[in-house]
């Protein structure tokens, strides 16, 4: 084989590009990753997963949030937080991250080639950078470029005043009172770290439903923890024009009802658009859609088969974890191991504050399928760990068949959902009853401990 042929050839560093990458390399493969110097690790590294989670955790510290339960609602651990007091946590995580992942990435003799990948043919690549450019060859190929903010002509986004979330990290300071323009996953997380903060939030978005894949009552719950917070929801309004009012150093949004919403700063979250368009992509007869996502199949090939696609480039549900799975699954099925991702045992993280996490069927969804089912919910309120962490809201629901007693779907509110949604996602994979955890001796006090108050109460219901 030729220097500069591989037997795969991994275009973007983040989740799915890596994960890609070094399951073809441990299969004996010869690999190369191509990914600009300043982005290794990707979005998730950069701009997206990491700084926005780490800058939640020092929301959560800074504000004193979790401690109100017992110091009352005024409680903080500093007066005055600067956007560089939430930031500086964020730059030394994402400084580390990258150099774990610069390690994997040597460790498992994956050649990382530094520049703009281009597509010249199906198989040939040119990756451009500023010592000159180079010519790469890939048996296989696994598109992994991730997405960007989508913009739109109408929104002047500076930076400053009108931000997109990548630019949240460079504001020079927390804004008073701030709109947030799109009520998808990423517009709730921040809309709910500033909120926390004690930033006046108010949350435009055209559709009349949050987040209509996630349980409702567990959207209503966090619709009143965030109304608690002084958050105000405009659904249902679709913005007009976007400006500033530099006299008043404001920030306007017009909506098509008529109505002005003012702030000091705007955050504009609609949609991501794929970087693609980046690519020269059409040399090799892929052709994606408008917003330059790739249609895969199953087995996560392109409309070109020995070219694969996999992460936020492929859309919905465009998770951290699910794009690492789907790199990985994309390599086993290039190299003769082909596995597959069951789609209803995905689990979901939201970070907003409090946080959300879910595996298996909503109530809603079950009830469109005809299927019966029951339910089981315990409330931290109940649980000596919920009181301990001042977390009253929190609840974990369990939904169940009520003849079976299968466990059909979980889903938590609260502090660490996101952890311990996994002990649910065990019981569910395996396909086993609420039996498990009325029967099961968990420690003592825990979050985890909910499972237990939580199958006793649908048990009881029958």
């Amino acid at each position: 084989m030729d220097a500069n042929e591989y037997d795969l050839v991994v275009i973007g560093s983040g989740p799915a590009g890596q994960k890609g990458a070094i399951c073809a390399a441990k299969m004996r493969k010869k690999v190369a990753i191509v990914d600009r110097k300043k982005t290794i690790g990707g979005v998730c590294v950069h701009t997206g997963t990491i700084p926005s989670k780490t800058l939640r955790e020092a929301v959560l510290y800074l504000s004193g949030f979790r401690q109100r339960t017992f110091y009352g609602r005024g409680y903080v651990l500093k007066d005055r937080i600067a956007m560089s007091d939430l930031t500086f946590r964020a730059q030394s995580v994402m400084l580390r991250e990258v150099e774990v992942i610069k390690a994997q990435l040597r460790r498992n003799y994956v050649t990382t080639l530094e520049g703009d990948a281009l597509f010249i043919d199906p198989h040939t690549i040119e990756v451009k950078s500023d010592s000159g450019s180079q010519l790469v060859r890939g048996y296989h190929i696994l598109i992994a470029c991730g997405t960007r903010p989508a913009h739109s002509a109408d929104i002047p986004i500076d930076g400053k005043r009108i931000f997109d979330s990548d630019q949240v990290h460079c504001l020079e300071e927390v804004p008073r009172d701030l709109v947030v323009v799109g009520a998808g996953i990423i517009g709730l997380e921040y809309a709910s770290m500033f909120a926390a903060l004690g930033v006046k939030v108010t949350l435009l978005d055209q559709r009349p439903i949050l987040m209509d894949f996630v349980d409702r009552e567990i959207v209503e719950s966090l619709c009143f923890q965030l109304r608690q917070l002084g958050t105000v929801f405009r659904l249902g309004e679709k913005v007009v024009s976007v400006g500033l009012d530099d006299a008043r150093d404001r920030v306007f949004a017009k909506l098509e009802s008529g109505k002005n919403v003012q702030g000091q700063g705007l955050l504009y979250t609609i949609g991501r658009q794929a970087n693609s368009d980046l690519l020269n992509i059409e040399s090799t007869g892929i052709a994606p859609d408008a917003r330059g996502k790739l249609q895969v199949n199953e087995h996560f090939q392109t409309a070109v088969p020995h070219i694969y696609a996999a992460g936020d480039v492929i859309g919905f549900p465009a998770l951290a974890s699910t794009s690492m799975e789907q790199g990985r699954l994309a390599s086993c099925h290039m190299f003769g191991t082909p596995g597959k991702m069951p789609s209803n045992l995905i689990p979901y993280g939201i970070y907003t504050i409090p946080e959300i996490s879910m595996v298996g069927y909503t109530e809603e969804q079950l009830t469109q399928k005809k299927i019966p089912y029951e339910v089981g919910l315990a409330r931290y309120a109940e649980l000596a760990k919920g009181q301990m962490l001042g977390d009253e809201q929190g609840m974990l629901k369990l939904i169940f068949d009520p003849d079976s007693l299968k466990l059909l779907g979980v889903h938590v509110i609260g502090d660490r959902a996101a952890e311990i949604v996994h002990i649910g996602q065990v019981v569910l994979t395996l396909g086993a009853s609420i039996e498990y955890f009325r029967d099961a001796v968990f420690n003592y006090p825990t979050l985890a401990e909910a499972y237990k108050v939580a199958a006793l109460d649908g048990l009881n219901k029958l």
